[in-house]
């Protein structure tokens, strides 16, 4: 396999992991499926990794290691707390 395909793939699994590691540990209802909760760990682990690596320092600052698992999921909550309160605002009706 092309050294891309194994990164991508690694990507998708960190993806997954985290993910599902953050909702679970967030309380609270995420309704989505698998694909959704891939992309909201890989989003997850992109801010984990902005304020893991870029800001604090931890971990690798030149390529994008996630700062490991645990800044993934702590990204993945991050998210998912934020996503929570955006879309549980109260619907304004039309008049």
């Amino acid at each position: 396999m092309p050294p891309n395909m194994i990164n991508l793939i690694w990507v998708v699994l960190i993806g997954l992991l985290a993910g599902f590691l953050g909702r679970a540990l967030l309380p609270g209802r995420d309704p989505m499926g698998l694909l959704a909760t891939i992309v909201v760990g890989i989003l997850g682990s992109l801010i984990g990794w902005l304020i893991f690596a870029q800001l604090l320092g931890i971990g690798d600052d030149d390529k994008f290691d996630l700062a490991g698992l645990p800044g993934a999921i702590i990204g993945t909550m991050i998210l998912l707390f934020i996503y929570r309160k955006v879309s549980d605002r109260p619907a304004t009706e039309a008049r």
